[in-house]
């Protein structure tokens, strides 16, 4: 195969077209984290049943999850530039709609159109990095910059949806998002320059979109029902062997239309593999902590809605850090492996740390440590993950391979939320009923075992990140940037240097 080179300049805006890129992603992932500290409000509010509640996180996760997919082929198809404009402003106007909703019914409304539009501009986005910044050091620092976006946002939600809510009222953790769209539109539109000839106007697979939605839908679904009807409930259960038939019926019928909604060359290298497996297993054991921490910290500590969202700041130093000053750094030096691998570890020495949660455990010497390194880790092994995505691939796939990324984190983020807590819960349990003979205090005694429920969670937390230290030392195998090493000894020819010819080539022969 003969080495095409690049000869496109790099775009004169790519920076400026970076802080809106960055902005739309902050604006995604703040939305994930900050509904949920709003939540008991607009539930008070709004009159929405306990039994209800869950549909107002599930049915943005079911329209993002489920749509992602095809998000990122119609940002391919359409133009990345457009799709990405066009998400913005939907998102915007959902935002809208959920921050006036006067009962559950348009509050669920608003939170799916929020997630069909977020699935329409978050792989545009992610792609849109991929393609205008094609130089390894420059590559390293804007994703460095995505990474620590991509990796602190949700808790920078918490922050913010905490101050919303107890200063003003719930309903602004929907209308914030509208000038951040906004903006990010109108500096989208203004500044960003897709480069010509990328985008892919093959006919539009449907029956992948049909399966992959179907499936993806199932799936988040399944995970979210087990959390709170149990693992063994015959809707779970039967959710669960609805997604299997169907994602391998997608997997199927990619293997034999002629134009696939995924093309399966972007899951089959091993580089993009190992991110999309590893970067799953690590948001499965963040986005669960995430949910611990919060309650411990209000529940337990009796922290403020505020309060707590400023205990997370540790993690988002952590983070910024790990992404902007390792990883950014060394990505041009070392191999991605050499990052990801001791960075998930890091991650979970952290969260090793915060096994040891009690009642009476003092910030200063568990909790904030702990956020650090999880932090720092989750940072440096992000920004790698982000850029590597989208490692080797041709233009025309560039929308579907950061679409993977997006599904990934998705699917990781519901599954940890439920499987995380099913375990807490189940932990909880055993625990009452061990101590509830000598026990004098009810009131502490549920205290207790919520809190032990919690510490016996985050040990699965930390196995998944050591697994996912494992996958991402085993599986990714590509040099460091501008070296065209791949470690590979079959002369496969990966290119993995990402520099000139990382969007000029095919990869994988299929």
């Amino acid at each position: 195969m003969s080495k095409t080179a690049d000869t496109r300049l790099p775009d004169p805006s790519r920076w400026k077209a970076l802080a809106f890129i960055a902005l739309a992603q902050l604006m995604v992932v703040l939305d994930a984290t900050i509904v949920n500290i709003a939540l008991p409000s607009a539930q008070t509010d709004l009159g929405i049943s306990e039994g209800n509640k869950q549909w107002v996180i599930t049915a943005y996760a079911l329209a993002f999850g489920g749509l992602l997919l095809f998000g990122g082929r119609i940002a391919d198809l359409w133009g990345r530039k457009r799709t990405f404009v066009v998400g913005l402003l939907g998102f915007a106007a959902a935002s809208a709609l959920g921050g006036a909703a006067q009962g559950e019914a348009m509050m669920f409304g608003s939170r799916a159109l929020q997630g069909a539009f977020g699935a329409l501009l978050a792989p545009a986005a992610l792609s849109l990095l991929a393609v205008m910044f094609t130089d390894a050091k420059e590559r390293a620092k804007a994703f460095g910059i995505y990474g620590a976006i991509a990796g602190g946002g949700g808790a920078v939600g918490l922050i913010l949806g905490g101050f919303l809510t107890e200063y003003l009222n719930w309903r602004w953790t929907f209308f914030v998002n509208i000038p951040f769209a906004v903006v990010a539109a109108a500096g989208a539109y203004f500044v960003i320059r897709e480069p010509a000839g990328g985008r892919n106007r093959s006919p539009l697979d449907v029956p992948g979109v049909v399966l992959s939605t179907l499936g993806l839908v199932a799936l988040v679904y399944g995970f979210t029902r087990a959390e709170s009807a149990g693992w063994s409930d015959a809707l779970t259960v039967g959710m669960f062997i609805a997604a299997a038939v169907l994602l391998l019926a997608f997997v199927v019928t990619e293997s034999r239309v002629s134009s696939p909604l995924l093309p399966l060359r972007v899951l089959t290298e091993r580089n993009r593999g190992g991110v999309y497996l590893s970067l799953g297993f690590a948001i499965i054991a963040m986005f669960g902590l995430f949910l611990f921490l919060t309650y411990y910290l209000q529940v337990a500590k009796g922290y403020s809605p505020v309060k707590t969202g400023f205990a997370f700041l540790p993690m988002i130093a952590g983070m910024i850090t790990g992404s902007t000053q390792i990883g950014a750094r060394l990505m041009t030096r070392v191999p991605p492996r050499l990052l990801m691998g001791p960075g998930f570890l890091v991650a979970a020495i952290g969260m090793l740390l915060l096994t040891q949660l009690e009642v009476d455990t003092s910030y200063a010497s568990v909790i904030l440590p702990g956020q650090l390194l999880l932090g720092l880790g989750m940072g440096t092994a992000f920004m790698p993950a982000m850029s590597l995505a989208t490692h080797g691939i041709e233009p025309r796939d560039a929308g579907v391979a950061s679409a993977m990324v997006n599904t990934s984190q998705q699917v990781g983020g519901a599954i940890g939320t439920a499987l995380l807590n099913t375990i807490a819960a189940g932990a909880t349990t055993a625990y009452i009923a061990d101590h509830a003979a000598g026990a004098t205090d009810p009131k502490l005694l549920q205290l207790q075992a919520m809190v032990s429920g919690f510490a016996s969670a985050i040990w699965w937390a930390v196995g998944i990140l050591v697994a996912a230290s494992v996958i991402a030392a085993t599986l990714i195998n590509t040099g460091r940037p501008g070296t065209g090493a791949t470690g590979r000894s079959d002369g496969s020819g990966d290119h993995a240097d990402g520099v000139e010819d990382e969007f000029m080539i095919p990869v994988v022969a299929h």
